[in-house]
């Protein structure tokens, strides 16, 4: 996995979502089935997303939930994200605004039946978000080291905003978090960076 799409995964993580990376987005071309695009990150929510530490020994049990106002989640409806991420300038490239690719993305996942796709992508594509006939709400996103001032008709982010969300995590749940072994390479190597910093002072 990318470096700069780990960070992002890690991110939408902590911050509630469920996520799929560089997912592959196939078309039927004139010789066979061919990939059409990988799709950075898709991300889902739903509404109240936290992380619960259930009390083993029957004490009080604590409550994890941090939501950051910069990623403009909805309190209450389900948020799915389409999102590229990129080391320089946070844009979305050509196959993300192609229409059979998010097509093709919200039939997949069951956000969209296919007979009511079409207008979805429409106003997704106009707007950077959209409501589904379920009630859900579908967003474009980019994140990258740079963003560039204006409106840019999708959703978009610094990754210096993400890693200092992260780090800021970190410690605040600190107590907590030190006592597990995370596998993310993002995650897991902002965990040692905080065990190195912190030395004897845990």
């Amino acid at each position: 996995m990318d470096n700069a799409v780990a960070l992002v995964q890690a991110y939408l993580q902590v911050n509630g979502y469920f996520t799929v990376t560089e997912y592959p987005v196939l078309e039927a071309a004139r010789h066979g089935i061919e990939t059409a695009t990988d799709l950075d990150v898709l991300a889902y929510r739903f509404p109240g997303a936290g992380r619960l530490l259930p009390a083993k020994t029957g004490g009080p049990e604590r409550w994890m939930t941090t939501i950051d106002p910069a990623l403009g989640c909805p309190a209450d409806q389900v948020d799915m994200m389409i999102g590229e991420v990129k080391e320089g300038r946070a844009e979305l490239n050509r196959a993300a605004r192609d229409p059979q690719v998010l097509r093709a993305v919200l039939v997949s996942f069951g956000c969209c039946a296919e007979q009511h796709v079409a207008p979805v992508v429409e106003r997704l594509l106009r707007n950077g978000v959209a409501s589904l006939p379920s009630g859900h709400q579908v967003r474009l996103a980019a994140f990258g080291s740079t963003v560039e001032a204006g409106s840019h008709g999708y959703h978009a982010m610094e990754l210096g905003h993400v890693v200092k969300f992260l780090q800021q995590y970190l410690r605040d749940y600190w107590d907590v978090l030190r006592h597990a072994q995370f596998k993310h390479p993002a995650f897991g190597f902002l965990m040692t960076l905080e065990k190195a910093a912190r030395g004897g002072n845990r």
